[in-house]
């Protein structure tokens, strides 16, 4: 077993070990096709709260206008797939999503997809070597997901190969800093909680998980990406989180913004 192929193990297990801790997942097929809506009870409501919030935008500001556009079903690829829920919302709207995570938990990875009605793809796989044929998709969403990559150029060359001329990509629920040195510092932080909580920071695979406003003009400037960066609004306590973290004199917190991205060389 390689180094690489060791370190994926590691994480994995690791990652398993934390979501199961922290609830994810149910025996209840009604939870999942719920979701992204879930009980108050929920472990992690406030998680699917926001969610909810991004997916609703999206749904009404992005999805909507592709959909009147092609007025065909549109051919998706869901990466970070998780356990299935956006896949099984664009089928619900009889689109023909294609679910990819590198995680294959039957409670909150990619066989959680049996507890849906609809059958759709699933593929075990890393986001930069995607075993799919090139320009074979209208659009490509990064499902709270895109922080997970460990090189953005290299993962955003992968989905330009895969994505049709007028294709474009959507950055969901990924965190977003104006400067670097605020998401490395979250970094830390998180994989010191982490370490505290569980034992280990997870961080036996490598991840940036974190995007900055730099990084986003560099990737524009290499891959001739038109940039549209839409703000959803998820309430005054979020909205507000700035202020509170200057007061407290504490790193400023993350956006959450939902990205859109179109290659103009397609």
């Amino acid at each position: 077993m390689t180094a690489e192929n060791t370190a994926r193990r590691k994480f994995l297990e690791d990652y398993r070990i934390i979501r199961h801790a922290e609830g994810r997942g149910s025996d209840n097929s009604e939870y999942y096709r719920a979701l992204p809506s879930c009980e108050r009870s929920d472990p992690n409501a406030a998680m699917w709260a926001m969610r909810s919030k991004t997916y609703s935008y999206f749904e009404k500001h992005i999805l909507k206008a592709l959909e009147d556009d092609k007025r065909t079903p549109l051919d998706v690829l869901d990466l970070g797939s998780g356990n299935c829920w956006l896949s099984h919302r664009l089928s619900v709207r009889r689109h023909r999503p294609v679910a990819v995570d590198i995680f294959d938990d039957e409670r909150d990875g990619l066989r959680a997809a049996r507890h849906y009605p609809d059958r759709f793809p699933v593929i075990e796989s890393n986001f930069d070597c995607l075993p799919l044929p090139p320009k074979s998709f209208d659009l490509a969403i990064f499902n709270a997901s895109f922080h997970y990559s460990v090189d953005y150029l290299h993962t955003l060359c992968e989905i330009r190969r895969c994505l049709r001329p007028s294709g474009l990509f959507v950055i969901l629920d990924t965190p977003i800093y104006r400067l670097p040195d605020h998401g490395r510092r979250m970094v830390e932080e998180k994989h010191a909680a982490f370490a505290k909580r569980y034992g280990f920071p997870s961080d036996s695979l490598p991840s940036i998980e974190f995007l900055d406003i730099p990084t986003l003009k560099t990737l524009r400037d290499a891959l001739k990406i038109d940039w549209q960066i839409l703000k959803p609004w998820y309430g005054w306590r979020w909205h507000l989180r700035p202020v509170n973290a200057l007061l407290r004199k504490r790193r400023p917190p993350s956006k959450f913004w939902i990205l859109v991205g179109r290659f103009q060389t397609q």
